[in-house]
């Protein structure tokens, strides 16, 4: 198995992301790819989600990454066979192509709930410095499970901010807010792709229930992966899934 039949086999096609999409990606740092989650899916993925973050107690996220004003819930390679559409969905599988090149792999599968009152962060990239732009390194995929509004705090992002060669934190005195930001409003079920160099910040959750959003995260393959899914991977996960979905886990 390489990464070209990975791709093929997951249904990627030279033609799966329009011309006008790629270019949109290239000039703003992120691609709406519209609703893609069914409302059985994503009622399913929350019910679950919720149930993992009680079940987890204090020690959810631990595999990954914990954040105060959050619950955050990881692994999610592991955690039930509905996450696996995050990294083996075609039209989110060739943007993160596009942006990264031939050679990735999943570095982290996760959820970020952000609480009522909460969730609010500086800008920042996916990445320790700037980059010449079109070298990227990583890439996300953000799976709205609710409705993304100005009320709940729908991420924000600065529009072609990863074409800077900049990192949010040598560039911004003040990294809370930026004249060019806007957030990503959507409906739940919309997937949004988004270069990681790109700077972007949780808003803040001004609604009275949890923002829930899973992140499919990816790096080049030749780089570490934060969840490290030959550590994680359970045998019956392994056992479900087919070569391309364990290719592209590097499994």
């Amino acid at each position: 198995m390489n990464m070209n039949q990975a791709l093929l086999e997951s249904g990627v096609r030279d033609d799966t992301l329009s011309v006008e999409e790629k270019d949109f990606l290239d000039l703003n740092g992120y691609l709406p790819l519209g609703k893609i989650l069914t409302p059985e899916q994503i009622a399913n993925m929350i019910r679950r989600l919720d149930k993992l973050a009680e079940l987890e107690g204090e020690d959810a996220g631990k595999e990954l990454h914990q954040e105060g004003g959050t619950i955050r819930v990881s692994n999610l390679v592991n955690k039930g066979p509905m996450f696996q559409i995050g990294f083996s969905h075609p039209r989110v599988l060739a943007a993160i192509e596009h942006v990264i090149g031939p050679r990735f792999k999943l570095s982290s599968l996760d959820c970020r709930m952000a609480l009522p009152g909460q969730g609010h962060q500086a800008f920042h990239a996916d990445w320790r410095s700037g980059v010449e732009p079109g070298d990227y390194y990583v890439c996300n995929s953000m799976w709205l499970l609710d409705d993304f509004t100005e009320e709940n705090g729908a991420t924000r992002v600065v529009p072609g901010s990863h074409r800077s060669g900049k990192h949010p934190k040598d560039a911004l005195e003040d990294a809370t807010q930026h004249p060019e930001e806007i957030q990503l409003i959507a409906a739940a079920g919309t997937v949004i792709v988004f270069n990681s160099h790109l700077w972007h910040a949780g808003g803040l959750n001004q609604a009275d229930s949890p923002r829930h959003g899973m992140l499919a995260y990816y790096c080049r393959r030749d780089h570490k992966q934060l969840t490290d899914q030959r550590k994680f991977i359970h045998p019956e996960t392994h056992a479900r899934l087919n070569e391309a979905q364990r290719f592209i886990l590097a499994v």
